[in-house]
């Protein structure tokens, strides 16, 4: 299952997005918003990584303004690890070095047809393991004692 969810600044490109994954025949989630009055990009960040925080989707996509806003909210997760991206290279990293369960785009800076290309790129891609799972441990162990106090 993926999640999908945006604030006002990205409700074309969660459209786009939502199209573009049902075309692929994936199991995918709209979790809002669903027009374009200005709304608190938290509100829908949390949704979305809340749901891949506890298991109850495998990925998600978020869109804001920027990304930004929606990058620093989906981090705040534990499990969680968004990835903000512009272009083909940042989209493959996310996933391969990075294994990114959450991918972030900014609908004020990125065309439709752009963002539909890095989802698939980033769908596609393959995590390599190895050394990016060793960091990728270390961050999970900085997430456990963070929660320990």
């Amino acid at each position: 299952m993926i999640v999908v969810a945006s604030d006002h600044g990205g409700l074309e490109l969660k459209a786009a997005i939502c199209s573009y994954l049902a075309s692929r025949n994936l199991d995918s989630s709209d979790l809002g918003t669903d027009n374009g009055d200005s709304v608190d990009y938290p509100d829908f960040g949390e949704k979305v990584a809340r749901a891949v925080s506890v298991g109850a989707a495998e990925k998600g996509i978020l869109i804001c303004g920027t990304g930004i806003g929606m990058s620093i909210v989906a981090n705040k997760f534990p499990r969680v690890r968004a990835a903000l991206v512009n272009d083909p290279f940042t989209a493959q990293m996310a996933k391969e070095h990075n294994n990114a369960n959450v991918l972030v785009m900014g609908g004020r800076v990125t065309s439709v047809e752009d963002a539909c290309s890095l989802v698939g790129i980033w769908l596609d891609a393959v995590f390599e393991g190895d050394r990016h799972q060793r960091r990728l441990d270390k961050i999970a162990q900085i997430e456990d004692e963070i929660r320990k106090g």
